[in-house]
Order: structure tokens, then C-alpha cells, then sequence
């Protein structure tokens, strides 16, 4: 029984070519899988770290912030026409008003996405292999995969097994991988594959790298770090904070105290 490799010994220039292009094909593939994956896990970590953060830290800044605001309205009501104590005023307010919308997120905002197994990741991976839009080969069947891809993503941020499995079953077995075209076809057919799998590769690692350049992915990074460690910075910036908003709850009713 001959092996696959005198098998491609014995096969034309041409298949041998093809061998060759469809085992880069395979390997971008896999690439662009985990590229993909590392991308939707660094999304849904920051997305988790930051409702925990506000839920540890926001409404604290929040209220201190407002604190400030009322303390600098109170320096400008002794201050009637000093252009300085009431740009500071309306400086403190806007600053005020920033942080409670950030801080009411919190009531709104759904819950965090919850942990991802090991399992959840790799019919990730499967359900990207199989449809994701830059393996169409016209504008409809991209639409199409697009839609997909947006639902699997969806499924895949709330944890949900069951809804990517379905959506796999429903999509069917990949049109990309039948089989019958003659072999200049099938060559050219890969080579525009791989250019398709290279072009969203490059998109999926700059994706990634914007993503871990934000302030939150940032400081979500810091956490960690320090939690690593035996700290407990969220628990130590929420007792300074709260000792900051008695200390301006003080000073707030000095001041009032005075007018």
C-alpha cells in the first residue's frame, strides 16, 4: 500500500501543487481559528473586568466626584465673578455627570460573560472554520456568513454550547470543501483562499493588539498582576475612596457652614 508521500511522488507538478497549497490552506486555517479566538476571549475578559470594576470602584468615584463638584460650587458662590472658580466649577460638574453615567452602566449593563471552558473554545474554533465570511466566494454567501459569525460570537460571549452547535448543524456541511473541479480550478480556488485567510489573519492580530492597548485591557492587566500576588487592589482603592468621601463630606459641610 503506498504512502501518501509516494503518492504525491508519483503525482503530476500540477497536484503536487496542489498538496502543497492545501496544506498552507490547513495551516492558515488553524492560525486564523486561534487568532479569532484570542481576539473574542481578550473582548469578553475586558467586558467582564470592567463591569467588576465598576461594580467595585464607580459609583465610589462617582459620589466623590460629585462631592468635589459641590465643594467647588461652594468656592465660586464666595467667589461671585472669579472667571477661575467657575471654570473650575463647571469642570467639576462635567466630571460629576461623566462619572455617574459610567457608574449607572453598572444597574444597566447585562451581566458579565460568563468564564469559558475549554469545550466552549474549540467549537468556537470549529464554527470559524467553517463559516467565516472570507471563506465565500460571492457577496451573498459572505452576507450570509457574516450573519453567522455574528451569532456564534453572540452565543459564544454568553457561554451558550448549545446555541453554536445548532448554528454549525444549520449551516451545513462547507460548500468550500466538495470536491470534483479539475486541478487548475482547485489551485486557483486555494491560492485565493490563502490570500483571503492571510488578509483576515493580519485584521484578527491588529484587532488584538488594539484590544490590549486600551486603558481598561491596560488596567485589567495591573489587577491581575497584583491579585496574582496576594493583593487586593479593587478592595484597597474602594477603602480609599471611601475614607476620600468622608474626608469631602467634612469639608463640604465646613464649607456650607461658612456661606
Amino acid at each position: 500500500m503506498a504512502t501518501e508521500s509516494g503518492e504525491n511522488m508519483l503525482a503530476l507538478p500540477e497536484e503536487q501543487e496542489l498538496y502543497r497549497l492545501a496544506a498552507e490552506q490547513a495551516e492558515l486555517e488553524e492560525q486564523v481559528a486561534q487568532a479569532e479566538l484570542a481576539l473574542e476571549i481578550a473582548k469578553t475578559d475586558t467586558e467582564r473586568f470592567r463591569h467588576r470594576y465598576y461594580e467595585a470602584v464607580g459609583r465610589l468615584y462617582a459620589e466623590l466626584d460629585e462631592l468635589d463638584a459641590q465643594l467647588a460650587y461652594e468656592r465660586m458662590l464666595r467667589a461671585p465673578g472669579d472667571p477661575v472658580a467657575q471654570t473650575q466649577a463647571q469642570t467639576a460638574q462635567a466630571r460629576a455627570e461623566k462619572s455617574a453615567e459610567e457608574a449607572g452602566l453598572v444597574g444597566a449593563r447585562p451581566e458579565p460573560p460568563p468564564d469559558t471552558s475549554a469545550e466552549l473554545k474549540q467549537l468556537y474554533r470549529k464554527a470559524t472554520r467553517l463559516m467565516h465570511p472570507d471563506r465565500a466566494t460571492t457577496e451573498s454567501e459572505r452576507l450570509r456568513r457574516t450573519e453567522l459569525m455574528s451569532r456564534v460570537n453572540r452565543a459564544y460571549e454568553r457561554g451558550d454550547m448549545r446555541a453554536i452547535e445548532k448554528l454549525i448543524v444549520e449551516f451545513g456541511h462547507d460548500p468550500e470543501a466538495i470536491e470534483g473541479e479539475d486541478v487548475a480550478s482547485r489551485i486557483v480556488k486555494t491560492i485565493r483562499r490563502i490570500a483571503q485567510l492571510r488578509r483576515r489573519l493580519g485584521e484578527a492580530q491588529r484587532e488584538l493588539k488594539a484590544q490590549q492597548q486600551t486603558s481598561t485591557f491596560k488596567l485589567k492587566k495591573t489587577i491581575d498582576t497584583a491579585e496574582a500576588m496576594g493583593g487586593d487592589p479593587l478592595g484597597d482603592l474602594a477603602r480609599q475612596l471611601a475614607q476620600s468621601i468622608a474626608e469631602r463630606r467634612i469639608q463640604l459641610a465646613i464649607a456650607r457652614q461658612r456661606a
